[in-house]
């Protein structure tokens, strides 16, 4: 008898057992993403519509590890402060293995640091910075989008093509704005050695004076212009650009200025002949691309913007990462993010051991009206693998860590 009932009691504590390791099995593995989704909602809204497609894409397949994969979306505001914050709130009170996020570069660099100080794993996706990855880089900070100095090199070796010999240039003033003015100048410079930039213009972010710019820069009398700005001051820029004719007779390059988020708002009066990096979702015809675009706006009823691609991309690093990593646990995950490949819709990327900076490229083109609104033409996608500088010269630039 006695026998008999120890053997019940232990069947049920095995069961018991069994059923709590299931459930615990089952507990997400939690991400902590955060962004300006109030403050740049135009931009954050699709790039978290990005995440969550890829996320019930993951989470179908059997999750990550064999646990759901969940992220935890907080609004900052675009305050580093305020990101500072929530991010030390998610990994010590709501148990986030990584950080991701961030759009503006200001709020990503603070998260950044945060991440070194207390060895916490960041993925920055979307800002564009080149200090993120070289002269603030750090050993927990990667970066997945095609940095700031990948695609103004982009952009120089189209302007190299040109008999253009003086250069205007406009961007925000804060530190994505001097880093792309910063790159663009010092390949095309190392291209063509004669030419010359004759005007520099440095708006604030989102307060700009689009008549006083215009006006420097028309008196300037450059060849060719070279526009960073976006968001509302690139619509503020180019309707004033427009109804002074600046843009008349001269070749303008724009980072960023073909992408949807930035074109759409604009419709007819989005500008013609515009050599951009930008996102020609329109265009897929076949193959992955494509297959991205028509999943999203089956999911969303509305077509992606380049943000949807970023924030789809982030979530699948994000679970390729632990997965190579093979544990949820920091170290783990930083050593798994060297030299990690990730299938996207834009082809393979690798996080680069040497400075954490991934290989996604851009798509490059020349603005058109169509239907009303602006579009890419004669565009091809740039591996971002080959606009990148030397090793010699990256190991100069990051700090060893």
């Amino acid at each position: 008898m006695y026998r008999k009932t120890f053997l019940k009691g232990l069947i049920g504590l095995v069961a018991l057992g069994m059923t709590s390791v299931t459930a615990l099995a089952q507990d997400p593995i939690k991400i902590g993403e955060i962004n300006h989704y109030k403050r740049m909602a135009a931009f954050a809204g699709p790039y978290k519509n990005g995440i969550e497609l890829k996320l019930e894409e993951i989470n179908a397949a059997g999750g990550v590890l064999g646990r759901p994969l969940e992220f935890i979306f907080r609004d900052d505001d675009g305050q580093p402060g305020e990101a500072v914050k929530i991010a030390e709130e998610l990994m010590t009170r709501d148990g986030a293995v990584i950080l991701t996020g961030s759009i503006l570069s200001n709020v990503g660099l603070a998260i950044s640091s945060l991440a070194a100080e207390k060895k916490y794993v960041y993925l920055a996706a979307e800002p564009l910075a080149d200090g993120m990855v070289w002269e603030n880089g750090n050993a927990y900070t990667f970066r997945l989008r095609t940095s700031t100095y990948m695609q103004a090199s982009m952009l120089a070796e189209e302007a190299a093509k040109t008999d253009a010999k003086t250069y205007a240039t406009i961007a925000p003033n804060y530190a994505y704005g001097k880093d792309a003015v910063a790159a663009f100048k010092k390949v095309l410079t190392a291209l063509k050695p004669d030419v010359k930039f004759v005007a520099e213009q440095w708006p604030a972010l989102f307060k700009i004076d689009a008549g006083a710019e215009v006006q420097a820069l028309e008196a300037a009398k450059p060849d060719a212009i070279y526009n960073v700005t976006f968001g509302s001051d690139l619509a503020k820029f180019v309707r004033e650009g427009n109804t002074r004719g600046l843009f008349e007779g001269r070749k303008v390059y724009g980072l960023l200025s073909g992408e949807p988020e930035y074109m759409e708002p604009l419709a007819d009066e989005a500008p013609e002949g515009w050599v951009v990096t930008g996102y020609p979702w329109y265009a897929f015809e076949d193959g992955p691309n494509k297959a991205f675009v028509d999943a999203y706006t089956k999911r969303f009823g509305e077509s992606p913007k380049l943000g949807s691609l970023v924030g789809y991309m982030t979530a699948a690093s994000i679970a390729a990462v632990l997965e190579k990593a093979g544990s949820t646990e920091t170290e783990a995950i930083r050593a798994a993010f060297a030299d990690l490949e990730v299938e996207t819709p834009v082809g393979t990327i690798t996080y680069r051991a040497l400075d954490h900076q991934s290989t996604m490229g851009a798509f490059v083109g020349t603005t058109a009206l169509k239907d009303g609104g602006g579009v890419m033409v004669d565009w091809s996608y740039k591996d971002g693998a080959n606009y990148l500088p030397s090793d010699e010269e990256v190991k100069k630039l990051r700090p060893a860590n």
